[in-house]
């Protein structure tokens, strides 16, 4: 799954850098490698990335991360994959279903 992305500009991942303290959970736990540490801070590197599984917000212990937990958009991925096209869930930019 390395490098797998997901629809574009839908996933629901935010990060307070201010509450962050650098202890590297984040990075330990995401499954997609979308944190890095850069001066002494967790940054988001690639959002599209993320899956939207909650690893990261469940061992915050910070609470710097928040993100709507499901099944992200794996649907739409699925989809893709066997249509052989770009993933798609059937939202529109103007709804919120992912």
């Amino acid at each position: 799954m390395n490098g797998f992305v997901y629809l574009k500009n839908v996933s629901t991942l935010k990060l307070d850098t201010e509450k962050c303290t650098g202890c590297l959970m984040c990075v330990f736990v995401c499954p997609h490698n979308v944190f890095e540490i850069k001066n002494r801070k967790s940054h988001i590197i690639n959002k599209d990335l993320c899956m939207e599984c909650g690893a990261c917000q469940k061992n915050c212990p910070e609470n710097a991360i928040s993100v709507q937990t499901g099944v992200g958009c794996a649907a739409g991925i699925i989809k893709g994959f066997i249509n052989g096209t770009a993933p798609d869930c059937g939202c529109d930019s103007s709804k919120s279903c992912c």
